[in-house]
């Protein structure tokens, strides 16, 4: 099978779009799958690269975020869909890409992967806990109506959650199927910890205390992760001994991440860390992971703390809070400061190895990319076989 995917949030400078292609391109490869990748990109280009190919198409930057790229002309991509001529075409998001693989004329079966809720991103973010998600949602049902009328013109819609696909069957988007991503069991594990990694980044977070209770939260700087909620919250929570607060990652909002980060005693702001097997020893080496972020498709940060031993913090809502359970997880009213700050209270009040076994077995039973991929790949084929056979009757 030959399966183009056309990701128009793809960059090199990126983080969970980026690893999950890089997975992508290495799966296919072993399935058999020719697998060509179509971004947008600040000059056109083409590599290859994990068995497969990556096409940049010039596009202009995305406005507020110069590490990523949008689709701004059809033609240059539907050339290249001509030429590759695939047996399937995915596309990865709900804007230009998603027009661009539909206007299309090829004959090839279609997918549509939203790997984003946009409503959940951005309404719920600054309209919540102001209003009630519900209310946010029918507020929405403009958006509701544009994807109804986008997913018309695909075969299927994948969601790489359960809890996102039942969101979107409630909106009548048609031929929703989850199929939730993986987690690498291999690179994140308990046996990652290190203690004398675990007191430098207490030092860090100006917290020189072996016996201090040490949190860590991994996300991009972006208004839907709402950091500087955790830092809120974090500085609300009365804990029994000295506590801190690790920040990783970057993004849009880096600038504001770390100035308040350096006003808020206790807290460190890392910075990205880009090397898997660095950040899988900082999520093992803490005590607690803290997710601020309820507009997840899937969490998959919130698994790769659970493969690290992490109980978790979770809003009560979205992807994060579908990979939660009460034996190794408290949940917060999502966008409620005192809320969350009463969620690491009472997480420090349980029995932390507990809940760290318990959090370990959540993990184990959370996918791996392997068969995430597997499972992708057998429903494109299936839609490929399905149109060879009428073609042939």
């Amino acid at each position: 099978m030959r399966l183009v995917d056309i990701s128009e949030f793809f960059s090199d400078f990126g983080g969970g779009v980026r690893t999950y292609a890089h997975q992508k391109l290495d799966a296919a490869a072993g399935a058999g799958v020719k697998l060509t990748i179509i971004a947008p990109g600040p000059a056109d280009r083409r590599e290859t690269r994990l068995g497969g190919e990556i096409i940049w198409v010039r596009s202009p930057n995305l406005p507020f975020d110069h590490r990523y790229h949008l689709f701004a002309d059809m033609r240059p991509v539907h050339a290249l869909l001509d030429e590759l001529a695939p047996d399937f075409v995915e596309a990865s998001s709900t804007w230009r890409g998603a027009w661009m693989a539909a206007k299309w004329r090829g004959d090839a079966a279609r997918a549509l992967f939203l790997h984003q809720d946009p409503v959940a991103v951005y309404p719920h973010t600054f309209l919540s806990p102001a209003l009630n998600e519900d209310l946010v949602d029918r507020l929405c049902f403009w958006f509701w109506c544009y994807l109804r009328n986008l997913a018309q013109d695909f075969e299927l819609t994948v969601a790489p959650g359960r809890h996102f696909a039942d969101r979107l069957k409630k909106f009548g988007v048609p031929r929703v199927n989850a199929i939730p991503l993986g987690v690498d069991h291999a690179a994140f594990s308990h046996e990652q910890r290190d203690e004398t990694l675990r007191l430098k980044m207490l030092n860090e977070c100006g917290v020189p205390h072996a016996d201090a209770v040490l949190f860590i939260a991994v996300s991009r700087h972006h208004p839907e992760k709402r950091l500087p909620l955790l830092m809120s919250a974090f500085s609300k929570a009365a804990f029994d001994k000295p506590a801190a607060l690790y920040i990783v990652g970057d993004g849009p909002m880096w600038k504001s991440v770390r100035s308040r980060g350096s006003r808020t005693p206790r807290v460190s702001v890392a910075g990205p860390i880009t090397d898997r097997r660095a950040l899988a020893q900082r999520f093992a080496s803490a005590d607690y992971f803290v997710h601020g972020g309820a507009a997840e498709t899937f969490g998959l940060v919130v698994a790769e703390a659970l493969c690290s031993g992490l109980p978790v913090i979770t809003p009560h809502i979205g992807g994060a809070a579908e990979l939660s359970h009460p034996s190794y997880s408290e949940a917060f009213r999502s966008g409620d400061a005192d809320a969350l700050a009463e969620a690491m209270m009472r997480a420090v009040a349980r029995d932390r190895g507990a809940m760290s076994t318990a959090a370990r077995a959540g993990g184990r039973r959370i996918s791996s990319p392997a068969q995430h991929f597997d499972h992708l790949f057998q429903l494109y084929e299936s839609r490929v076989s399905s149109a060879r056979r009428r073609e042939a009757a």
